[in-house]
Protein backbone atom coordinates (compact mmCIF):
# COMPACT_ATOMS: atom_id res chain seq x y z
CA UNK A 1 0.00 0.00 0.00
CA UNK A 2 1.28 3.87 -0.94
CA UNK A 3 2.59 5.71 1.95
CA UNK A 4 0.70 8.61 0.46
CA UNK A 5 -2.84 8.18 0.55
CA UNK A 6 -4.95 8.74 -2.80
CA UNK A 7 -7.20 10.96 -0.95
CA UNK A 8 -7.40 12.04 2.34
CA UNK A 9 -9.58 14.45 4.38
CA UNK A 10 -8.52 16.15 7.45
CA UNK A 11 -11.04 17.64 10.02
CA UNK A 12 -13.55 17.89 7.00
CA UNK A 13 -15.82 20.46 8.47
CA UNK A 14 -19.51 21.93 6.77
CA UNK A 15 -21.87 23.93 8.59
CA UNK A 16 -25.19 25.27 7.57
CA UNK A 17 -26.42 28.19 10.50
CA UNK A 18 -25.91 26.36 13.69
CA UNK A 19 -25.94 22.65 12.14
CA UNK A 20 -22.79 20.91 11.68
CA UNK A 21 -23.71 18.36 8.80
CA UNK A 22 -20.28 17.14 8.44
CA UNK A 23 -18.21 16.98 11.62
CA UNK A 24 -14.38 17.02 11.53
CA UNK A 25 -14.14 13.92 9.69
CA UNK A 26 -10.42 13.07 9.07
CA UNK A 27 -9.84 9.60 6.86
CA UNK A 28 -7.43 8.27 4.42
CA UNK A 29 -8.12 6.41 0.99
CA UNK A 30 -5.52 4.39 -0.55
CA UNK A 31 -5.27 3.23 -3.91
CA UNK A 32 -6.46 -0.41 -4.41
CA UNK A 33 -9.02 0.22 -1.99
CA UNK A 34 -13.21 0.35 -2.23
CA UNK A 35 -14.24 1.62 1.17
CA UNK A 36 -18.32 1.59 2.21
CA UNK A 37 -19.57 4.69 3.74
CA UNK A 38 -22.93 3.77 5.65
CA UNK A 39 -25.01 5.30 8.01
CA UNK A 40 -28.89 6.45 8.41
CA UNK A 41 -30.61 8.95 6.80
CA UNK A 42 -29.25 12.17 7.66
CA UNK A 43 -26.15 11.22 9.09
CA UNK A 44 -23.56 13.50 6.41
CA UNK A 45 -22.67 10.72 4.00
CA UNK A 46 -23.72 12.49 0.33
CA UNK A 47 -22.50 16.11 2.12
CA UNK A 48 -19.53 14.50 3.25
CA UNK A 49 -18.96 13.07 -1.05
CA UNK A 50 -20.37 16.67 -1.77
CA UNK A 51 -17.36 18.24 0.16
CA UNK A 52 -14.97 15.79 -1.37
CA UNK A 53 -15.70 16.39 -4.87
CA UNK A 54 -16.29 19.90 -4.68
CA UNK A 55 -19.54 20.65 -4.97
CA UNK A 56 -19.74 22.18 -1.51
CA UNK A 57 -17.28 24.61 -0.09
CA UNK A 58 -16.08 23.34 3.17
CA UNK A 59 -16.18 25.45 6.42
CA UNK A 60 -13.25 23.86 7.93
CA UNK A 61 -10.46 21.43 7.26
CA UNK A 62 -8.70 20.03 4.08
CA UNK A 63 -9.04 17.79 1.02
CA UNK A 64 -5.82 16.19 -0.12
CA UNK A 65 -4.99 14.32 -3.62
CA UNK A 66 -2.08 12.37 -3.37
CA UNK A 67 -0.66 14.86 -0.75
CA UNK A 68 -1.74 17.96 -2.51
CA UNK A 69 -4.14 20.49 -1.34
CA UNK A 70 -6.71 21.06 -2.97
CA UNK A 71 -9.58 22.47 -0.89
CA UNK A 72 -9.51 25.29 -2.57
CA UNK A 73 -10.52 23.74 -6.04
CA UNK A 74 -13.69 23.77 -8.05
CA UNK A 75 -15.30 20.76 -8.60
CA UNK A 76 -14.08 20.38 -12.50
CA UNK A 77 -10.90 21.30 -10.97
CA UNK A 78 -10.39 18.35 -9.16
CA UNK A 79 -11.72 15.75 -11.86
CA UNK A 80 -8.76 17.09 -14.14
CA UNK A 81 -6.86 15.89 -11.52
CA UNK A 82 -8.11 12.43 -11.35
CA UNK A 83 -11.40 12.31 -9.38
CA UNK A 84 -14.39 11.00 -10.79
CA UNK A 85 -18.29 11.51 -9.31
CA UNK A 86 -21.57 9.38 -10.15
CA UNK A 87 -24.20 11.29 -8.00
CA UNK A 88 -26.98 10.08 -6.51
CA UNK A 89 -29.59 11.85 -8.68
CA UNK A 90 -28.53 11.11 -12.63
CA UNK A 91 -26.28 13.74 -13.96
CA UNK A 92 -27.18 13.21 -17.91
CA UNK A 93 -27.16 15.42 -20.66
CA UNK A 94 -31.29 14.62 -20.96
CA UNK A 95 -31.65 15.73 -24.71
CA UNK A 96 -28.56 13.90 -26.21
CA UNK A 97 -28.94 9.86 -27.16
CA UNK A 98 -27.07 7.62 -25.12
CA UNK A 99 -24.23 7.69 -27.55
CA UNK A 100 -24.11 11.30 -27.51
CA UNK A 101 -23.65 11.56 -24.13
CA UNK A 102 -21.08 8.82 -23.55
CA UNK A 103 -19.06 10.31 -26.77
CA UNK A 104 -18.76 13.90 -25.05
CA UNK A 105 -17.16 12.13 -21.91
CA UNK A 106 -14.79 9.88 -23.89
CA UNK A 107 -13.97 13.01 -26.38
CA UNK A 108 -13.35 14.94 -22.80
CA UNK A 109 -10.97 12.20 -21.45
CA UNK A 110 -8.80 11.94 -24.79
CA UNK A 111 -8.35 15.80 -25.20
CA UNK A 112 -10.09 16.45 -27.68
CA UNK A 113 -12.55 19.59 -26.64
CA UNK A 114 -16.31 19.46 -27.22
CA UNK A 115 -16.76 20.26 -31.05
CA UNK A 116 -17.87 16.28 -31.43
CA UNK A 117 -20.17 16.71 -34.54
CA UNK A 118 -17.12 17.74 -36.44
CA UNK A 119 -14.63 15.00 -35.16
CA UNK A 120 -16.15 11.80 -34.34
CA UNK A 121 -16.19 10.98 -38.27
CA UNK A 122 -12.44 10.57 -38.60
CA UNK A 123 -12.34 9.38 -35.13
CA UNK A 124 -13.21 5.77 -34.74
CA UNK A 125 -11.31 4.54 -32.18
CA UNK A 126 -13.19 7.00 -29.85
CA UNK A 127 -16.68 5.56 -31.56
CA UNK A 128 -15.25 1.97 -30.59
CA UNK A 129 -14.67 3.08 -27.19
CA UNK A 130 -17.89 4.55 -26.38
CA UNK A 131 -19.30 1.48 -27.80
CA UNK A 132 -17.53 -0.91 -25.37
CA UNK A 133 -18.48 1.38 -22.89
CA UNK A 134 -21.83 1.39 -23.59
CA UNK A 135 -21.49 -2.90 -24.32
CA UNK A 136 -19.97 -2.90 -20.56
CA UNK A 137 -23.25 -1.19 -19.36
CA UNK A 138 -25.44 -3.27 -21.55
CA UNK A 139 -26.99 0.01 -23.32
CA UNK A 140 -25.15 -0.91 -26.75
CA UNK A 141 -28.62 -1.75 -27.76
CA UNK A 142 -29.80 1.43 -26.66
CA UNK A 143 -27.37 4.06 -28.25
CA UNK A 144 -29.34 5.73 -30.40
CA UNK A 145 -32.37 6.15 -27.73
CA UNK A 146 -32.37 9.67 -25.65
CA UNK A 147 -31.02 9.88 -21.98
CA UNK A 148 -34.19 11.54 -20.59
CA UNK A 149 -36.07 8.98 -22.38
CA UNK A 150 -34.17 5.99 -20.51
CA UNK A 151 -35.70 4.05 -17.48
CA UNK A 152 -34.28 5.09 -13.96
CA UNK A 153 -32.28 1.77 -14.08
CA UNK A 154 -30.87 2.24 -17.25
CA UNK A 155 -30.06 6.16 -16.92
CA UNK A 156 -27.98 5.27 -13.98
CA UNK A 157 -26.74 2.51 -16.01
CA UNK A 158 -25.20 5.48 -18.35
CA UNK A 159 -24.05 7.63 -15.29
CA UNK A 160 -21.65 4.67 -14.62
CA UNK A 161 -20.68 4.63 -18.43
CA UNK A 162 -19.81 8.27 -18.61
CA UNK A 163 -17.80 7.71 -15.24
CA UNK A 164 -15.47 4.97 -17.03
CA UNK A 165 -15.22 6.81 -19.94
CA UNK A 166 -13.12 9.79 -17.67
CA UNK A 167 -10.83 6.95 -16.27
CA UNK A 168 -10.37 8.70 -12.95
CA UNK A 169 -8.18 7.26 -10.04
CA UNK A 170 -10.49 8.02 -7.78
CA UNK A 171 -13.57 6.19 -8.63
CA UNK A 172 -16.93 8.21 -6.28
CA UNK A 173 -20.07 6.19 -6.26
CA UNK A 174 -23.36 7.71 -4.32
CA UNK A 175 -26.05 4.47 -4.09
CA UNK A 176 -25.18 3.61 -7.34
CA UNK A 177 -27.68 1.05 -7.88
CA UNK A 178 -30.26 2.95 -6.01
CA UNK A 179 -33.91 2.56 -8.32
CA UNK A 180 -32.06 -0.34 -10.02
CA UNK A 181 -34.49 -3.99 -10.52
CA UNK A 182 -33.19 -6.69 -9.08
CA UNK A 183 -31.90 -8.33 -12.68
CA UNK A 184 -30.06 -4.66 -13.17
CA UNK A 185 -27.90 -4.41 -10.34
CA UNK A 186 -25.28 -6.88 -10.92
CA UNK A 187 -23.94 -5.36 -14.10
CA UNK A 188 -23.22 -2.35 -12.14
CA UNK A 189 -21.60 -4.63 -9.01
CA UNK A 190 -19.56 -6.24 -11.56
CA UNK A 191 -18.23 -2.81 -12.98
CA UNK A 192 -17.36 -1.99 -9.78
CA UNK A 193 -15.66 -5.06 -8.80
CA UNK A 194 -13.74 -4.86 -12.16
CA UNK A 195 -12.60 -1.37 -11.34
CA UNK A 196 -11.54 -2.71 -7.60
CA UNK A 197 -9.81 -5.64 -9.45
CA UNK A 198 -7.21 -3.05 -11.57
CA UNK A 199 -5.50 -2.69 -8.33
CA UNK A 200 -4.53 1.02 -9.45
CA UNK A 201 -7.96 2.79 -7.87
CA UNK A 202 -9.76 4.35 -5.04
CA UNK A 203 -13.10 3.45 -4.98
CA UNK A 204 -15.66 4.71 -2.44
CA UNK A 205 -19.14 4.09 -2.30
CA UNK A 206 -22.10 5.54 -0.40
CA UNK A 207 -24.60 2.45 -0.32
CA UNK A 208 -27.90 1.61 2.24
CA UNK A 209 -27.76 -1.76 0.86
CA UNK A 210 -25.65 -4.08 3.57
CA UNK A 211 -25.51 -7.17 1.02
CA UNK A 212 -23.60 -4.74 -1.51
CA UNK A 213 -21.82 -3.20 1.02
CA UNK A 214 -20.73 -6.89 1.65
CA UNK A 215 -19.97 -7.90 -1.07
CA UNK A 216 -17.73 -5.11 -2.18
CA UNK A 217 -16.07 -3.09 0.64
CA UNK A 218 -13.28 -3.79 2.10
CA UNK A 219 -13.52 -1.20 4.42
CA UNK A 220 -16.35 0.69 6.12
CA UNK A 221 -16.32 3.99 7.56
CA UNK A 222 -19.97 4.82 9.21
CA UNK A 223 -21.02 8.55 9.89
CA UNK A 224 -23.76 9.26 12.17
CA UNK A 225 -24.90 12.75 12.57
CA UNK A 226 -22.10 14.11 10.95
CA UNK A 227 -19.56 12.42 12.60
CA UNK A 228 -17.04 9.34 12.28
CA UNK A 229 -18.31 6.92 14.68
CA UNK A 230 -16.69 3.58 12.91
CA UNK A 231 -13.73 2.43 10.86
CA UNK A 232 -12.56 -0.99 10.24
CA UNK A 233 -12.83 -4.19 9.19
CA UNK A 234 -16.66 -4.39 7.24
CA UNK A 235 -17.47 -7.63 9.69
CA UNK A 236 -16.28 -5.69 13.00
CA UNK A 237 -17.71 -2.32 11.95
CA UNK A 238 -21.09 -4.23 10.87
CA UNK A 239 -21.22 -6.36 14.55
CA UNK A 240 -20.31 -3.42 16.52
CA UNK A 241 -22.56 -1.93 18.84
CA UNK A 242 -22.36 1.55 18.08
CA UNK A 243 -23.17 0.90 14.08
CA UNK A 244 -26.32 -1.59 15.02
CA UNK A 245 -27.57 1.37 16.92
CA UNK A 246 -26.68 4.06 14.84
CA UNK A 247 -27.37 2.58 11.58
CA UNK A 248 -29.46 -0.41 12.21
CA UNK A 249 -31.48 1.34 14.86
CA UNK A 250 -30.78 -1.94 17.98
CA UNK A 251 -29.57 -0.59 20.91
CA UNK A 252 -26.85 -1.89 23.22
CA UNK A 253 -28.84 -3.40 25.59
CA UNK A 254 -31.11 -5.69 23.04
CA UNK A 255 -27.82 -6.79 21.31
CA UNK A 256 -26.11 -8.24 24.73
CA UNK A 257 -29.43 -9.96 25.29
CA UNK A 258 -30.02 -11.15 22.40
CA UNK A 259 -29.06 -15.25 21.63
Amino acid sequence: MSATPALETRDLTIRFGGHVAVNAVSCAFHPGTLTAIVGPNGAGKTTYFNLISGQLKATAGRVLLGGQDVTGLSASARTKRGMGRAFQLTNLFPNLTVMENVRLAVQSRAGAGLQFLQLWSHRGDLIDRADSLLAAVKLLDKRNAMAGALPHGDQRKLEVALLLALEPDIFMFDEPTAGMSVDEVPTVLELIHGIKALGNKTVLLVEHKMDVVRSLADRIIVLHNGTLVADGDPAEVIASPVVQEAYLGVMPEKLEAAP
